[in-house]
């Protein structure tokens, strides 16, 4: 009896929380109307945004302000889990109600698109040639809140003495600071800066300011949403796409690592296993890709390497940008990316994928495998790598617990693959779409519109949403909340 009341006394504090996030989000839904002043045609939008933003708010500020908690419950990191499980659901709902309301999009491409823009994706059904500057708005925004997450924006503005559990279920396994509510701070001041001085040089470079702070946001972010039909490749400027090779990698980068890079301590920078593994995947792919690829697609080797640079950098960083269509690319060409796609950025930031840390931390393991049959029978290494501002050793179950999840998301990945081949699509496509969406990516070679087949657009979304949240927080958080319900409803 006394652990079923520990329970309830749990699940009070959880649903406090969702109801302080549904009520964030609810005021979300109220920031692109800030653009109505410079655009007042658009103003016939404001219901479509007014109206979700007062009932989520409501509905989060009862649920907030009616349940009581006691202060000694605590979280755990299962119980966090269940929060930005539901939390992140409450916000893909929200986010699509505008879409709806509009006429702009039915119910399953409001969803896609939503989702899209939460886990920070880029995959579109939108025709951003007819959309409002308001919508536009609205899908930077949401990529903007995706990409930091909204653990992070809630720990960083409120107090929370339960916090860890919360932080490390949305994917931050790194504290900056040694108090988890200054790391989630210095977390949004550097993401916030680099917005800032991205829309600057943005502006600088060529941009509109209204094209700037939609670029900046969605770059930094890993997202790739862009208010143009042909994406980067619009300006056809080197300028604009040195800025977004800029944005890209740094939002590709552990929050962690940015910190100690901002600290001066360029050394510990360039020890972090993840920035030497980015730096040499670039370095590798880019003249790969480029001669065997793109040298029959144009005439001059400057445009031949500039091309495939950018799109390396942007299937490495999963943020999705692209300069030109991939219809017209060879197969090398699209499985490279495809490859880069299942790597994806660095863990602790706005990418997806698998991760850079987890595939250097397999490198790692093969190499130390590999040494120790060299090594006298009884000797004790102990093996490590650099991660933000410290060495961290590895042990027997990180490895493992890597290994098991690289098979979940491969498992995850061929599932996804074999739905696009029932509907009758090629090899080649179906692994280049799926590995986008999966991988929080947003490149796409054609098969993403608003015409897709509701089967694909669902196993998108869904693969989607799996990729951001990284599948065990998901798995977890569904094991408890269903273990918990049969215990309580026992006798």
């Amino acid at each position: 009896m006394r652990y079923k009341n520990i329970i309830r006394e749990r699940y009070k504090l959880i649903i406090k929380y969702i109801g302080m996030l549904t009520m964030a989000i609810g005021g979300f839904l109220l920031l692109p109307l800030l653009v109505l002043p410079f655009y007042p045609e658009e103003v016939i939008y404001i219901e479509a945004f007014l109206t979700p933003a007062a009932i989520f708010f409501g509905i989060g500020f009862l649920l907030w302000k009616l349940t009581s908690v006691k202060d000694d419950v605590t979280l755990s990191l299962k119980e966090g889990g269940i929060i930005v499980l539901i939390s992140w659901i409450v916000a893909i709902i929200a986010s699509a109600i505008p879409f709806m309301i509009t006429g702009e999009l039915n119910f399953t491409q409001a969803i896609f698109e939503a989702t899209s823009g939460w886990t920070t994706t880029g995959l579109s059904v939108v025709d951003v040639t007819k959309a409002s500057h308001v919508f536009l708005m609205w899908r930077s925004i949401m990529q903007f809140f995706g990409g930091v997450g909204l653990i992070v924006v809630m720990l960083s503005s409120v107090l929370h003495p339960y916090g860890f559990g919360l932080y490390n279920a949305e994917g931050r396994s790194d504290q900056l600071l040694p108090h988890v509510k200054k790391s989630t701070k210095a977390i949004m001041y550097i993401y916030l800066g680099y917005i800032i001085g991205g829309t600057i040089l943005y502006v600088i470079a060529g941009m509109g300011v209204f094209d700037a702070i939609n670029h900046a946001i969605p770059a930094l972010s890993t997202g790739g949403f862009s208010t143009k039909a042909d994406s980067i490749g619009h300006w056809n400027s080197l300028p604009i796409e040195m800025v977004t090779w800029l944005l890209m990698i740094f939002g590709t980068i552990n929050f962690a690592t940015h910190f100690a890079l901002l600290k001066g301590k360029f050394k510990v920078f360039f020890k972090n296993g993840e920035i030497r593994l980015l730096l040499f995947i670039i370095a590798i792919f880019t003249p790969i890709v480029s001669y065997f690829s793109l040298s029959g697609l144009y005439t001059s080797l400057p445009a031949t390497v500039r091309r495939g640079f950018f799109e390396v950098v942007s299937a490495i960083s999963t943020t999705g940008f692209s300069l030109d269509t991939f219809s017209n690319w060879n197969q090398f060409g699209v499985l490279a990316m495809v490859l880069l796609m299942w790597i994806g950025g660095g863990t602790g930031s706005t990418a997806g994928g698998i991760k850079l840390y987890r595939i250097y931390l397999m490198i790692k393991s093969v190499w130390w495998e590999l040494k120790g049959y060299f090594l006298p029978p009884n000797s004790v290494v102990e093996n490590y790598i650099w991660r933000g501002e410290q060495k961290l050793y590895i042990k027997a179950e990180y490895i493992r617990e890597t290994a098991n999840y690289i098979f979940l998301y491969m498992a995850t990945y061929f599932i996804g693959v074999l739905i696009y081949l029932a509907y009758g699509y090629g090899l080649t496509e179906s692994m280049f779409e799926f590995a986008s969406s999966v991988g929080t990516v947003g490149l796409s070679i054609g098969i993403t519109s608003p015409d897709a087949p509701v089967g694909i657009l669902w196993t998108q979304t869904v693969g989607m949403f799996l990729g951001r949240l990284e599948f065990l927080v998901i798995f977890f958080a569904i094991a408890k909340i269903v273990k918990d319900a049969k215990y309580l409803a026992t006798e």
